[in-house]
């Protein structure tokens, strides 16, 4: 997420119910200095544990990892985080299309992909791929979007499956992945 994201984070991860199984990685576009006090409110009103993410930390069913500071954040298949000091990508560091390239190419249709609000493009194309390995893509619609920049080209570009209001984005991320565990065995 970007412009706009961070209410729409806390109001998703509000509504995850405290059993949600598989980890949440989340890159937030934020001025530096800031993701330790956005992760610390993010953990008020969130049933799941929220961390920063560090550099070789292992991800844990039903916990929330967000991106430092000034990194790259990706995922590896054991489920490690990588945080790495790598160039910025479509002009930010950290970005999501950097993470959802990872996470198509290690989990493939095991994946849940969200791009929320935002300027620009960055996740556009990276959640394409990710609906192309055959992953859950969803994108946040138009009317509830503080800038449509992100989610609106993931859209042109038919990368999300499912494009809903903010309102109902942990609702169907919850009935998917509890389908999807009862045919996978998530968590």
């Amino acid at each position: 997420a970007s412009t706009g994201g961070p209410p729409v984070i806390q109001k998703i991860l509000a509504e995850l119910p405290r059993d949600f199984a598989p980890p949440i990685l989340i890159v937030q576009h934020m001025a530096e200095g800031f993701i330790r006090g956005f992760a610390e409110w993010l953990g008020q009103t969130s049933a799941l544990p929220v961390h920063v993410a560090f550099h070789g930390s292992m991800t844990r069913s039903g916990h929330v990892y967000i991106a430092p500071d000034k990194t790259q954040m990706k995922i590896d298949a054991s489920g490690r985080l990588l945080c790495l000091n790598e160039g910025a990508e479509n002009g930010l560091r950290p970005s999501v299309s950097y993470l959802f390239r990872s996470v198509a190419e290690v989990y493939g249709k095991h994946a849940v992909g969200v791009l929320l609000t935002g300027m620009g493009k960055d996740g556009a194309q990276e959640l394409r791929l990710m609906r192309d390995k055959g992953a859950i893509t969803v994108a946040q619609n138009e009317e509830t979007s503080a800038v449509f920049g992100m989610p609106g080209t993931a859209i042109r570009l038919e990368a999300a499956r499912y494009v809903l209001p903010a309102d109902k984005i942990a609702m169907v991320m919850t009935s998917l992945v509890m389908a999807k565990a009862g045919k996978n065995g998530w968590g």
